[in-house]
């Protein structure tokens, strides 16, 4: 018989010298454990097993979830239980605990837990003959209904709480980046919760309100509740073309929550009653910008509101107002008197009403004066704007005396009835002027502009279209006024009588220019020629550094040459050509500089010219500004095979046709002589027929 001997230890007591030389202590026949050293030889992927089971079993939070009492009774007493025939080895937990396998590993009262790791099979195996080895066993019960998931350690819980950046940070920052949305996103994520809802409508987010860009989408009841909730922050409302707002109530609801608008806009709200404007008006006595455009809403009582609430008005936009008069405008000069900006297009009245321009001279604050359409302003009244009603003038130069006027854009396009003897007013006696407008004054001249011309420096935008009796002398001119170098935009449409000759000197003389329009008249392809030259000339700069690579190239002017009989496909070919042309240097008196580039990038000319020819110029241009310049080139050669080829059948096909008609015609005369010859003889035939008779 062979006696074993089971070591037993308690939890928490130290470990038998024998268990931890991890040898079996068992003694068969007073024999020691050196019988055994086949043991010594185990698999190391077993042994590798057993130590990882043992640490899991060491885990106090495991064991706390899975121990259980000991077993009193049979161990096989429920269908949930199973037997655990495996002893491990104790080793030192690395949480730094005592093994605890003694209360896992059980058989009625006796433990097993510090036994060797050589000691767990219980079957028998080669090297092992007439020994048998102690199984320790012990019951586990695993309820069916009992989670098996681990719990995390307490340290790791509470560095595993959620943390919410959002609640953390200041409202001030809150706000700055709520601040990025547009109000149709602003409402969208309000309704996430209750203090989305207060931070979506803080009075710092609604300062301003656009509804231009998304009127058509939403419906009148909300735009008003909107505003309704928004509406005391708002200072910038802008409701342009808002047909939603057509009922009574819901105008007014608007209007109460809105008081403390500085700009406003109401352009297109055909339907604003006249009572909700005025109470409007009233209710916001600090309005600086107002834009009433096409408001049937607007008469002259309406302007005396404003000229008695808003004494701080500087923007009057009153265009369209067909149910007021010249009357009005008078009203609103003489209760703002900082009103710097007026547009009256297609106001009536103004020559029925002296005071008007008497008033409109006395402001001397106006710095733009758009008068467009109003076709009813004589050369008395618009000379009474400028130089007053009783203007003094100087003897010897024959040049007015009056102060100079602020005005720096003024439009009078389509004010059929002024002529030279009122335009002329404009010289020498507004410096500033930078903008002016003048299309379809059938009758001015040469003679009006020339002045204006040489006492405008500062003048950048010209508007010349539908004069009939312009010539070339008018923009010789210009080409030496001291605005040639800052004039950037020229309109001449329609003016027939300009050609290369008016037009040359104006590209030479006016580099700054980015726009220029010349459809209806008598240019030719000389003309596009030197504009792109002065393109070309004016984008020479030095070079730029070799490691930096060259910037895209932009458009800098604009050309527009529809219905141009005399540019023919040779002088698009030529823009197209100095569009495509690569980057080249050249040798100066200072050094290498570079045509078409620079720091500044390759300049370019978009054109707009016959509609057959337009699409090939469109893929051409945006080729060049994508910097595809080989492709261009491709587009630009293929085009000009293809308008050769035109060319020449057209040429083939008229010459053609000429023969044929030569031919015909010579057919034609064949078959006249054969006709007339054959008459003859037959007047032959009867006389002979008479003599013999």
């Amino acid at each position: 018989m062979v006696d074993s001997t089971i070591s037993h230890t308690t939890p928490g007591s130290p470990a038998s010298p024998a268990s931890e030389a991890g040898s079996l202590d068992v003694q068969p026949g007073g024999d020691t454990a050196e019988q055994f050293p086949v043991l010594q030889h185990k698999s190391k992927g077993r042994q590798r097993l057993l130590r990882g089971l043992q640490r899991i079993s060491s885990s106090q939070s495991l064991r706390a979830r899975i121990s259980r009492p000991r077993a009193s009774s049979a161990p096989y007493r429920s269908s949930a239980s199973s037997l655990s025939c495996v002893s491990l080895a104790s080793t030192p937990s690395p949480f730094g605990q005592p093994s605890s396998s003694s209360s896992y590993f059980s058989f009625g009262d006796v433990s097993t837990a510090p036994t060797s790791v050589a000691a767990t099979p219980a079957v028998e195996t080669p090297g092992y003959d007439g020994i048998e080895s102690v199984l320790a066993v012990r019951k586990v019960d695993h309820p069916v209904s009992a989670p098996m998931t681990i719990s995390l350690p307490t340290e790791i819980k509470k560095r595993a709480k959620i943390f919410n950046f959002w609640d953390t940070i200041p409202n001030e920052i809150k706000i700055y980046v709520l601040s990025f949305l547009s109000p149709k996103e602003l409402v969208r994520i309000s309704r996430v919760s209750k203090r989305f809802h207060e931070l979506c409508f803080d009075g710092q987010l609604w300062t301003e309100f656009d509804a231009s860009k998304f009127y058509r989408e939403i419906p009148a009841e909300s735009l008003t509740k909107i505003l309704e909730t928004a509406g005391p922050f708002v200072h910038d409302l802008n409701l342009r073309g808002c047909l939603q707002i057509e009922h009574m109530q819901r105008a007014q609801r608007l209007v109460a929550a809105c008081h403390n608008l500085y700009s406003t806009s109401l352009e297109g709200c055909r339907n604003f009653q006249r009572p909700t404007l005025h109470t409007l008006l009233k209710a916001n006595n600090q309005l600086v910008h107002l834009n009433l455009t096409g408001l049937p809403a607007v008469n002259n009582a309406t302007c005396k509101i404003i000229s008695r609430e808003c004494p701080d008005l500087e923007t009057l936009d009153v265009s369209g107002c067909t149910q007021m008069d010249a009357r009005g405008i008078r009203f609103v000069l003489e209760g703002c008197p900082k009103l710097r900006d007026l547009r009256a297009s297609s106001v009536r009245g103004f020559s029925s009403d002296a005071d008007v321009a008497t008033a409109i001279f006395s402001t001397n604050n106006l710095e733009r004066l758009i008068l467009s359409n109003c076709s009813d302003m004589t050369d008395d009244t618009f000379r009474t704007m400028i130089l007053g009603p009783t203007p003094e003038f100087d003897m010897l130069t024959n040049r007015p005396l009056t102060p100079p006027r602020k005005l720096r854009h003024l439009d009078l396009t389509r004010c059929s009835r002024l002529s030279d003897n009122s335009i002329k007013s404009l010289a020498h006696v507004t410096p500033h002027l930078e903008g002016l407008s003048l299309s379809n004054l059938t009758q001015l001249t040469d003679s009006a502009l020339d002045p204006i011309f040489d006492s405008c420096p500062n003048l950048t935008h010209l508007d010349l279209e539908e004069l009939p009796h312009l010539t070339n002398s008018s923009f010789t001119a210009l080409s030496r006024a001291p605005c040639s170098t800052k004039l950037e935009h020229l309109s001449i449409s329609g003016c027939d009588s300009v050609s290369d000759v008016g037009m040359l000197p104006v590209f030479q003389a006016c580099t700054s220019l980015k726009s220029v329009v010349m459809d209806n008249t008598r240019i030719s392809n000389l003309t596009l020629t030197e504009a792109a030259d002065m393109v070309r000339n004016r984008s020479l700069s030095p070079p730029s550094s070799a490691s930096s690579s060259p910037p895209l190239p932009r458009t800098t002017l604009e050309l527009t040459v529809y219905d141009t009989p005399l540019v023919t496909w040779t002088g698009v070919l030529e823009i197209l050509s100095r569009n495509s042309e690569p980057l080249m240097a050249r040798p100066a008196k200072d050094g290498v500089v570079e045509i078409g580039g620079g720091r500044k990038g390759k300049e370019v000319i978009g054109l707009r010219c016959f509609h057959t020819w337009q699409m090939t110029v469109d893929e051409h241009t945006r080729r060049v500004l994508k910097g595809d310049l080989g492709g261009a080139r491709r587009v630009e050669r293929k085009w000009a095979e293809y308008m050769q080829a035109e060319n020449e059948m057209e040429v083939a096909g008229g010459w053609r046709r000429r023969r044929r008609v030569t031919a015909m015609r010579a057919v034609l005369e064949e078959d006249q002589g054969v006709h007339q010859q054959g008459h003859r003889g037959r007047e032959r035939g009867r006389t002979v027929g008479c003599a013999v008779m």
